[in-house]
C-alpha cells in the first residue's frame, strides 16, 4: 500500500462523514484565524508608531502633567495654594525663550471634543489649540491657503486650519477646499484660513486629519475656558542635546511649580522623548500580541486534542475494516501512515480555511475599524506549519493504536 493509496483511503474516510470533519476542524481554524488577525493588528500599530515617530523626529520632547495623585501630593506642600501644579502656556513661553542652545522651538498644545456646523451639516472632531511652531515642531503643514500667523495667536483672532476629515464629514468629500469659507466651531464662527496635509490613519491619536488646528489663545479663552495647557511638544536642537534639554525643562518646571524633593517622585510633570514614547508603545503592543497569540495557541491545542479524539472515535468504528486490510497484506506502518495522512489532512484544511478568515479578518477590522493591520508572511506560513505539526502530533496516539491493533481481534470486533 503506498502513500498515494493511503491518501485516497485517507480522503474516502474523511469525506463519509463530512459534518464531523468540519467541527473536528474548527478549534484548527479558530486557532490560526485569531493568530493572524491578532499578530496583523500588532504589527501594524507598531508600524503606525513607529512611522509616526519618524515623521517627527528623533529630537522630540513631551511635556505633559503627571498622574494627578503627583499633584494632589504637590499640591498639599505648605505654600503651594495659589501655584498653578500643572502646565500652563507661560511655562510654554519661558521654556521656548530661555533654553536656546538645547531648543529650538515650543509648541504648547490645549485639547478638546467641540461640536463644528457647516450649513446643515454639523459634525464632531478634536481642536487643538496651539501656536506658529506647531508645523516645525509637529511636522505639519497646509496644502492649501496658509497657517495662522503670530499677529493672530495674539488678538485671540477666530482663525483656525482643518484636516482633510474634517472636511469630508462637513461636505461629504474629503478632497473638498474649505479655505476662505466660515464654519461654526461651539456655536462661533471661524474663518478657515487654510487646509492641513493629510497624514492617514496611524500612531496614537487614530485619524491624524480629524482635527482642526486654531491659536493656542482663542482655544483657551473663546472655545475650551481652559487654564492649563494639555503639553507641551518641544523641538531639541539635535537628539545630542535632549538630555540637557530634559534637565533644564526639569530644574525649571520645580522651581516654577515650587516642588519640593524627592524628585522626580514629586514631580508634578512627565516627559518623555519619542523614542521613549515609541519604545513604550511597541512594549504595549507586543505584549498585548503576546498574550492574545497565547490565547490562539491555546485553542490550537484544543483543535489538536478534538482531532485526535475524533481519530481514536475513528479508529473504533473502522476495526474490522483495520482488520481486514492487515488480512490482505497490510503493514502496521501502512495503517499508521493512512491514518497519519487522514489527521494531517484535517489539521491542514483546518489551517488553509484559518488563515483565509485571518486574513480576510485583518482587511475587515482595517477597513471597518480604520485600524492599521499588516499580515505578516511569516505568521502565515507559522501558522500553518504549526497547525500541520498539531495533526501530525495529536494523531500518532490513534494512528499508532490502530496499527498495534492484531488482525483476528480487529475482524471479530462488533
Amino acid at each position: 500500500m503506498n502513500v498515494f493509496e493511503s491518501l485516497q483511503v485517507a480522503l474516502g474516510g474523511l469525506t463519509s462523514n463530512k459534518m464531523r470533519t468540519a467541527l473536528t476542524m474548527l478549534g484548527i481554524i479558530i486557532g490560526v484565524g485569531v493568530v493572524i488577525i491578532v499578530v496583523a493588528i500588532g504589527q501594524g500599530a507598531t508600524k503606525s508608531v513607529t512611522d509616526s515617530v519618524n515623521a517627527l523626529g528623533t529630537n522630540i520632547l513631551t511635556v505633559t502633567p503627571a498622574p494627578s495623585h503627583v499633584r494632589i501630593n504637590a499640591a498639599t506642600v505648605k505654600g503651594n495654594a495659589d501655584v498653578p501644579n500643572r502646565l500652563t502656556l507661560a511655562d510654554a513661553t519661558f521654556v521656548s525663550r530661555n533654553f536656546k542652545k538645547s531648543i529650538l522651538a515650543v509648541a504648547p498644545q490645549v485639547r478638546g471634543q467641540v461640536q463644528i456646523v457647516l450649513g446643515n451639516t454639523n459634525a464632531t472632531t478634536s481642536l487643538t489649540g496651539t501656536t506658529v511652531d506647531y508645523p516645525f515642531v509637529a511636522n505639519s503643514s497646509v496644502s492649501t491657503g496658509r497657517f495662522f500667523n503670530g499677529a493672530e495667536t495674539d488678538g485671540s483672532q477666530k482663525v483656525c486650519v482643518v484636516g482633510t476629515t474634517v472636511a469630508g464629514n462637513l461636505t461629504g468629500d474629503s478632497t473638498t477646499n474649505l479655505t476662505g469659507h466660515s464654519i461654526a466651531i461651539n456655536h462661533q464662527m471661524f474663518l478657515v484660513v487654510g487646509m492641513l496635509t493629510s497624514k492617514g490613519v496611524g500612531g496614537p491619536g487614530g485619524d491624524q486629519d480629524d482635527m482642526i488646528v486654531a491659536p493656542i489663545t482663542t482655544a483657551m479663552r473663546r472655545v475650551l475656558n481652559k487654564q492649563l495647557i494639555n503639553s507641551m511638544t518641544i523641538r531639541c536642537s539635535d537628539a545630542a542635546h535632549m538630555l540637557l534639554a530634559t534637565e533644564q525643562i526639569s530644574n525649571f518646571l520645580r522651581n516654577r511649580h515650587h516642588l519640593r524633593p524627592p524628585f522626580p517622585a514629586n514631580d508634578d510633570f512627565n516627559i518623555r522623548s519619542s523614542t521613549e514614547l515609541m519604545a513604550r508603545v511597541q512594549g504595549i503592543t507586543g505584549t498585548m500580541t503576546s498574550l492574545l497569540s497565547a490565547v490562539a495557541v491555546i485553542s490550537l491545542l484544543v483543535g489538536g486534542i478534538g482531532i485526535m479524539n475524533i481519530m481514536l472515535v475513528s479508529v473504533t468504528e473502522r476495526t474490522r475494516e483495520i482488520g481486514i486490510r492487515k488480512a490482505i497484506g497490510a503493514t502496521p506502518a501502512d495503517i499508521r501512515l493512512q491514518f497519519l495522512i487522514e489527521s494531517g489532512i484535517l489539521s491542514m484544511l483546518g489551517g488553509l480555511v484559518g488563515i483565509c478568515l485571518g486574513i480576510g479578518g485583518a482587511m475587515a477590522l482595517a477597513k471597518i475599524s480604520g485600524w492599521s493591520t499588516i499580515v505578516s508572511p511569516a505568521s502565515v506560513f507559522v501558522s500553518l506549519g504549526i497547525s500541520a505539526g498539531i495533526g501530525i502530533f495529536f494523531g500518532l496516539y490513534p494512528a499508532s493504536k490502530a496499527a498495534s491493533l492484531h488482525p483476528i481481534d480487529a475482524l471479530h470486533y462488533e
